[in-house]
């Protein structure tokens, strides 16, 4: 339905990992509008970010929504990978993913799924990240709420276990429900997804006349 994704749209892995945090309930669209003033800014770097001043983080961040909270997160681990790594985010992926995962979690600020999107996108780990838009999908599909944990052992389990699908899938749900499994009045009939128990029920109420 929508093409090759190519997900994450970042140049480094350390933006990915600001990306990560700066999406956190907000759109794409603001989070690149955030990381283009932090370019301006010449911050995308460990040092440089851990250095800045608060308040320039927070005029930086302003468009993602919840930017006083968002600028102390990214000067936070910028900190934590200086201290941790020196600075090179690429020892942070050289332990066992578990261990990584925990340690990201540990972090203020940083769930579940913002840690499994940069263990991802930034340290090719097999590990699928679920986000509101796979809760949503699986939601209707199922015909009924699902948890993180369960709805990505399910997920982890039936997709092929290749780095590429998982960024592609995950990618594609996100482009899915933007354009088709809309939050409210999704486009149904231009849905491939089947089975799914939410189109069935609701084309079933459109056949009968009802809304």
């Amino acid at each position: 339905m929508y093409g090759k994704q190519n997900w994450w749209p970042a140049r480094t892995k350390f933006e990915v990992v600001i990306g990560a945090i700066l999406t956190q309930q907000t759109s794409w669209r603001n989070v690149e509008s955030a990381i283009r003033n932090l370019q301006r800014k010449r911050l995308m770097t460990v040092n440089r970010l851990a250095d800045a001043p608060i308040r320039t983080l927070q005029t930086c961040t302003y468009a993602t929504g919840f930017y006083r909270q968002k600028a102390q997160r990214i000067r936070n681990i910028a900190h934590h990978l200086l201290e941790t790594t020196d600075g090179n985010i690429s020892l942070l992926f050289r332990k066992p993913l578990e261990e990584t995962r925990a340690e990201l979690l540990s972090l203020n600020g940083i769930g579940k799924e913002t840690a499994d999107s940069i263990l991802l996108y930034a340290g090719n780990q097999l590990i699928l990240p679920v986000d509101a838009y796979t809760l949503r999908v699986m939601a209707r599909v199922e015909g009924r709420k699902c948890s993180y944990d369960s709805v990505q052992s399910y997920l982890e389990r039936e997709l092929p276990r290749e780095l590429e699908v998982y960024k592609e899938f995950h990618a594609l749900v996100v482009e899915h429900c933007k354009k088709t499994c809309l939050n409210v009045k999704p486009d149904c009939t231009s849905c491939r997804v089947d089975p799914c128990m939410y189109r069935a029920d609701h084309c079933l109420a459109s056949d009968q006349g009802t809304v």
